[in-house]
């Protein structure tokens, strides 16, 4: 029975391969009822051939036949036929996009590990140009650096790590700046912006391998490496009459435009360039609290921040042209001309005295074509009968202190070794041991002898209130340390601190 079946099905197989006929032509001459000298097989085998065509194509004809006669059924085919075709071509899309993606996604991640090609919006469309110019560079002796993954690797930090110290977020949870408030000796308040630790390293980096290798105006004293407060106030010694004058928000006026034309002026590609110009800024930040989280939220341009250790360094360097023009300008009319920061001084001896009118004239032409503004409330005019100061350093005989400032001082010192330091202050609202700290060490920089007793004295109060223990080691001598030690449990004791 089953070879029956089987044999069966192998006919109709046969038949569907071919045709009817030609299948029973086979047979009866597989069976000897024909023979090649009787029939012409091959002839007759092309006629079942073409008539099996034919009747393939009549019966699909009238089958189209039967579906045209009736509109629902051709339409429910057509269906049918575009449903199949739109689920074919679905899939393929889907596997093409899929495919897309995960290509994308790992492009996506190599470039994350290798390159930066977004920093917020208004400073990506920047990173595109990777090439600087080596000549330049060379000839300044700065690091060769084309791309983000090359400052990376000098900086010694992830491409991560770059990308997240230079992003420029209009929105954010955090904030690389610590803002606070100083007073001013002139009345109102100074915004000082703190950089955290992370953001102050990649700035001191900057600072070491980049700005401090570039030449900057021999008149230029502030963050010049070999420079100081007292370097610019020797030239303006013994004269006749002194001239300060300040220029008006000084490091707001530094716009991020001009922090990068600095980067790009010595060779740097845009692709560098914009990422030390955005380390080097910051934005004008508002603080909102919404839902019981405080957001960091961005207003206005980013300029230069006062409290990094590149921004004084980035001034020098932008005002080159100012420094020469200046000096010129002193040169002509027989000034000397120094700048500490946003601090310009001239002098000049009795003689000069009717070219002060000029001096102050021209300054101010070459200041405002310089793209800066002169302060109008804080020019000063010395004269030699008067005391003359230069950023705070007493110049008439030779650089001091003030006779008040240091009275003052060694009264305040006496106070807090005597009674702590509850409700002493140099300035109003500042950490007093900072200060006295910082006194100290500025009346070092401008008199060692009288500055080393000060420093001394400090330290020791510094010491009784566990006050940065690197301060003790650095200014203490050694034949002290043992009185230092002595002391300090005494002031722990009397300021109630434990050791």
């Amino acid at each position: 029975m089953e070879n029956s079946t089987e044999r069966r099905q192998e006919i109709y197989d046969k038949i569907k391969g071919s045709s009817k006929q030609e299948y029973i032509l086979s047979e009866m001459k597989r069976l000897g009822f024909w023979n090649d000298e009787t029939v012409d097989f091959e002839s007759v085998n092309k006629f079942f051939k073409e008539e099996s065509k034919l009747s393939k194509k009549l019966q699909k004809l009238l089958k189209e036949k039967k579906i045209i006669e009736d509109p629902e059924a051709f339409i429910a085919q057509k269906h049918k036929e575009r449903k199949i075709a739109s689920k074919l071509k679905q899939k393929e899309t889907k596997e093409r996009r899929e495919k897309e993606r995960v290509e994308k996604a790992e492009k996506w991640k190599v470039s994350k590990e290798q390159d930066i090609i977004y920093l917020g919006e208004n400073y990506s469309h920047q990173l595109n140009n990777k090439v600087s110019n080596i000549e330049n560079l060379k000839k300044q002796n700065l690091p060769i650096l084309h791309t983000a993954l090359d400052l990376a690797k000098a900086m010694k930090i992830t491409i991560g790590e770059l990308r997240f110290l230079s992003f420029s977020r209009k929105n954010a949870k955090i904030s690389h700046y610590k803002r606070f408030q100083i007073p001013k000796k002139t009345g109102g308040f100074r915004l000082i912006s703190a950089p955290m630790p992370r953001l102050k390293a990649a700035q001191t980096w900057i600072l070491e391998e980049i700005l401090n290798k570039v030449n900057v105006h021999e008149k230029a004293n502030g963050c010049v490496v070999g420079k100081s407060i007292k370097t610019n106030a020797i030239p303006h010694i013994k004269k006749d009459v002194v001239i300060n004058q300040d220029l008006k928000n000084f490091f707001p006026t530094i716009t991020y435009k001009r922090i990068k034309g600095v980067f790009t002026s010595f060779g740097y590609s845009d692709q560098v360039a914009t990422i030390f110009a955005l380390i080097c800024s910051e934005p004008k930040i508002l603080d909102i609290s919404l839902l019981g989280k405080d957001y960091y939220a961005q207003k206005g341009t980013r300029f230069l921040p006062q409290g990094s250790p590149c921004s004084p360094a980035i001034t020098n360097v932008i005002c080159r042209k100012l420094d020469f023009r200046l000096d010129g300008l002193a040169k002509k009319y027989g000034f000397d001309y120094t700048r500490y920061v946003d601090d310009i001084t001239f002098s000049a001896s009795q003689k000069q005295f009717t070219k002060i009118t000029n001096i102050l004239k021209y300054s101010r032409l070459i200041v405002e074509d310089e793209n800066f503004n002169l302060h109008p409330e804080k020019l000063r005019i010395m004269k030699r009968n008067n005391r003359q100061e230069v950023t705070g350093v007493v110049v008439n005989e030779k650089t001091n202190i003030p006779k008040k400032s240091l009275k003052r001082f060694r009264a305040l010192l006496f106070q807090i070794e005597k009674d702590g330091i509850k409700d002493k202050f140099w300035n109003k609202n500042v950490n007093i041991l900072a200060q006295i700290d910082g006194f100290a060490n500025y009346i070092y920089q401008i008199d060692k002898e009288k500055g080393a007793k000060y420093k001394e004295r400090v330290a020791l109060i510094l010491a009784g209130h566990n006050y940065k223990e690197e301060h003790k080691k650095k200014y203490v001598k050694p034949e002290n340390k043992g009185i230092l030690s002595v002391f300090s449990k005494k002031l722990r004791s009397l300021f109630g601190k434990k050791k």
